[in-house]
């Protein structure tokens, strides 16, 4: 079964903004949902943006808010780019359910922080490097799957370089070490992530083996997400364990993350600091 196309930023700030325009009119779902003659979970699943604007019932909802003439207008002006399907429809069928959640977010994110326990965060993989890791997460896929997964991370990894996004990442220095794909491969990421490191914009701090433990030891990958859209606030992301995901857009949550992000980069080397590249 193919996972469904996740929201795009546009169409997540328009549902933030039916439900602040629904909030601010003191209505309940369930008094919303009567404007359409639906479930109150209708209008809810609207105002999550987990499916698509129809302008029949945005009006609907936008006239029982009493929303003025020219506010109307510009919400269902937007209507349009807010349902285009995101740029990553096409490789639906190798993302799961929750990536399909989020990579919206990372396609517009301003700033992208990452720490990853083990292995070179995805966002600096190169090719090789993430076929190696596509083959030891899914063996069973077929190649051709594996190849537009990889296709996928390159797309992802284009698009923050287009914006120009800061990405800052933090990985312990045994990831330095982990062989992933042979010699060859391990030979090529090292200086890929040398030369990352170099550019304006990219943050790499490593973790010492000798190091003392930080806030971030011993816990699953994690990104936090931050969009240049007030409506929507940071997002946070922790595998789990792989196939298993969970997504967070509740700020203290996401919060409590980024305190453990800011205290873990403190604790570690100075960015500065050259990195210990085998």
């Amino acid at each position: 079964m193919r996972a469904r196309s996740g929201p795009t930023v546009a169409h997540r700030v328009l549902a933030t903004r039916l439900r602040v325009l629904r909030e601010g009119a003191g209505l309940t779902l369930g008094q919303a949902a009567g404007a359409l003659g639906s479930h109150p979970a209708t209008v809810r699943r609207i105002e999550r943006a987990e499916t698509g604007l129809d302008a029949g019932q945005v009006q609907l909802l936008l006239a029982r808010y009493r929303v003025t003439q020219a506010e109307t207008e510009r919400i269902l002006t937007s209507l349009a780019e807010a349902n285009l399907p995101g740029w990553w429809h096409r490789y639906r069928e190798v993302m799961d359910a929750a990536q399909q959640e989020w990579i919206g977010t990372e396609s517009s994110a301003s700033v992208v922080r990452v720490w990853h326990p083990a292995l070179i965060p995805d966002l600096l993989q190169t090719p090789a490097y993430a076929a190696a890791v596509q083959l030891l997460r899914h063996p069973g896929r077929p190649p051709g799957h594996r190849d537009l997964a990889v296709e996928l991370l390159q797309q992802r990894q284009a698009r923050l370089a287009e914006r120009s996004a800061p990405l800052w990442v933090l990985i312990p220095e045994a990831a330095l070490h982990t062989e992933v794909g042979g010699v060859t491969v391990m030979r090529e990421q090292l200086a890929s992530l040398r030369s990352a490191a170099a550019r304006p914009g990219c943050t790499v701090q490593v973790s010492p083996l000798a190091a003392p433990p930080h806030a971030l030891t011993g816990t699953p990958p994690l990104s936090v997400l931050r969009l240049p859209a007030p409506e929507i606030g940071d997002l946070a992301v922790l595998e789990i364990a792989p196939g298993r995901t969970e997504v967070s857009d509740d700020p203290v949550g996401v919060g409590r993350c980024r305190v453990a992000l800011d205290t873990a980069c403190a604790a570690v080397p100075h960015p500065d600091t050259p990195l210990p590249v085998p």
